[in-house]
Formats: structure tokens, sequence, C-alpha cells
């Protein structure tokens, strides 16, 4: 018989998530920072009833979250790294994030693929402090992670171009102190962001108001960064920021996009939920990495590899011509 466990592996992925969620909401993770404990003493620190405990105990030492040694349960590795709370970084609000806002979002899958049409992703008042917290918190993560496994070393001034986060710019100056930078973004956005810039490195770090679609861009540099801009433009418009970006750089210079893209090779848009044809989640426009290659070389750059990054969106790696 044909095994089935690749099916119900992911038809029973969304019990994983919501114990996971909930672990972590109801301060499994943080209580076992602590140190390792029973049952009953997870229960006194996380204030829960002691079934709950071992429920959602035993379910985050099934997902490889915990372990459990001798009737005591600890984190792993990577739950005391971002799901703890004693440092570094805490990915507790994305988690918040995608319980509250994503996890609801995708209740609709199944109608939208029906009427082609996006549902709904409700973000009022209330939900905007979980929505901003979970993805500067996100962004954090990859911020981190192109840090850790892309060399900054060679650059002296690296521009990021109509992005979300300071937190970019900031690990890779922490990384490399003869680094400097500059946030270049709308007024809304400049905005958003400048209570986020690490004192620390305020003066290496500049923030500059200015629209990638419309306006000049101020500065020159020797490498141009693009996180989290290419989900959301449409195709002209994602070609004028890439102008902008190939107009404030030498050749030689890199440019490095960092975004969800589909795999390329097929071009395939695989779904029409949105404005035709493309893969649509969370509102996020997902493209084909192919289609961004074409982007590059309409614009002046030439792509020279794409690198994955652990937890994060891969980064196209790109040279001025």
């Amino acid at each position: 018989m044909t095994d089935p466990t690749p099916l119900v592996a992911v038809a029973t992925g969304f019990m994983a998530a919501k114990q996971l969620f909930a672990a972590s909401e109801l301060g499994v993770f943080a209580a076992l920072g602590l140190g390792p404990a029973t049952a009953l003493e997870l229960a006194e620190r996380a204030e829960l009833p002691e079934r709950s405990a071992r429920i959602l105990a035993d379910a985050m030492v099934g997902l490889g979250l915990l372990e459990h040694t001798d009737g005591r349960y600890s984190n792993t590795p990577v739950s005391e790294a971002y799901l703890a709370g004693r440092g570094g970084l805490d990915l507790r609000p994305f988690l918040a994030f995608w319980d509250a806002l994503s996890y609801p979002h995708w209740q609709h899958y199944t109608a939208s693929m029906r009427s082609a049409r996006p549902g709904p992703f409700e973000l009022d008042e209330t939900r905007m402090g979980v929505f901003m917290n979970g993805v500067q918190t996100y962004n954090s993560l990859h911020a981190v992670m192109l840090a850790e496994h892309y060399d900054f070393a060679p650059h002296r001034h690296v521009l990021d171009l109509g992005g979300l986060s300071t937190a970019f710019l900031g690990e890779a100056a922490k990384r490399n102190p003869e680094l400097t930078g500059a946030f270049v973004g709308t007024a809304e956005f400049v905005g958003m962001v400048r209570g986020s810039l690490d004192p620390a490195l305020a003066d290496r770090i500049t923030l500059h108001e200015a629209d990638p679609l419309t306006d000049a861009v101020p500065g020159h540099y020797d490498a141009v960064l693009l996180e989290h801009v290419v989900h959301r433009f449409d195709a002209d418009q994602n070609r004028t920021i890439l102008r902008a970006a190939r107009g404030v750089v030498d050749a030689g210079a890199r440019l490095l996009v960092l975004d969800f893209l589909l795999d390329p090779g097929d071009g395939r848009r695989l779904d029409p939920v949105l404005a035709g044809e493309y893969l649509v989640i969370d509102g996020t426009v997902v493209y084909p990495e192919d289609e961004v290659h074409d982007w590059l070389a309409d614009t002046g750059w030439k792509v020279l590899e794409t690198r994955p990054l652990p937890g994060s969106p891969r980064v196209v790696i790109a040279e001025a011509v």
C-alpha cells in the first residue's frame, strides 16, 4: 500500500501550529527558561492546570521544540534562543501575529479559491499593535540571518531603499565597524521606523524621506538592499525602484533583493487570487524569481546568485553593469 504519511502530515499541520501558538502565549517556553521542570513544576511556573501543562509540553516534545528526560521538560536550543524571552531575538510576537491575524485569514482560503478573490485580512486598531510587533520581529530575524550569511565587510555605504525595517542596516553595521548606511523611504515609513533605530548606530545610519517611485534618491552607495520591497509593488513599479537603485551606484556595486519568491525555472503563476495571476498570501504578492531576474536585466543589473537564508526569504544577489 502507498504510504499516506506525507498527506497526513500536511493535513494535520494546523494542529501543530495551534499547539505551538498556545504554548508560546501561555508561557511554557518562558517557564522552562528558568530551568528543567516536571509537569507540576511547569504548571506552577506558567500558572496553568497541570493537565494543560502536560498536554502542551508533550506536544512540543513531539514537535522537537522541548526535550523530556528523567521526568523533566526542558527547552531545546531553538526554543531557548527564540521563545524563552531570556535575551536575544524573541520571536513570540511573530507567533502572536500568525495566530491572531494570519491563521484566521487562511480559514477563508477555500472560499477565496472558489471565488478567485482574496479572503478578508482584518486589521483594525485593536490588532494593529499585534501586526506591527509581529512584522517587525520577523524582519529582525531576516536581518540577523542576512548579516550572518552575507559578507558586508567589502561595503562601506549601504542603502536600504523602500524597506520596512532599520534592523537590516543595524545588523550589518554591528558586525562591520566601518560600514555606514542610509534608510530611504516615504515619510510614512521613515516615521514608522525612526524609533526603532539603535541609538548606538545613529551616527552611522541616516534616515531620509523620499518616495523611490517619484523622488530622487539621495546619496551614492556601493551596495543597495531591497528588503520586503518587491512583494508590495507591481511589475512596473518594481522596475522603477530598481532603476532608482541603479542610479545611485557605480558598475560593480551589489544589489540584495530579499523577498518571498516562487522557485525559478518554470515561470508559473500559481494563483489568480489578487490582481490577475500571482500567488497571494496574507495580502502579499509572491512573484516567480524568474520574473524578478527579468526586471533586474531590464534595469542594469546582472544576477550573480540566489542564497537561501535560514528561517527567512531567499536573497537574490546582483551586480550593477
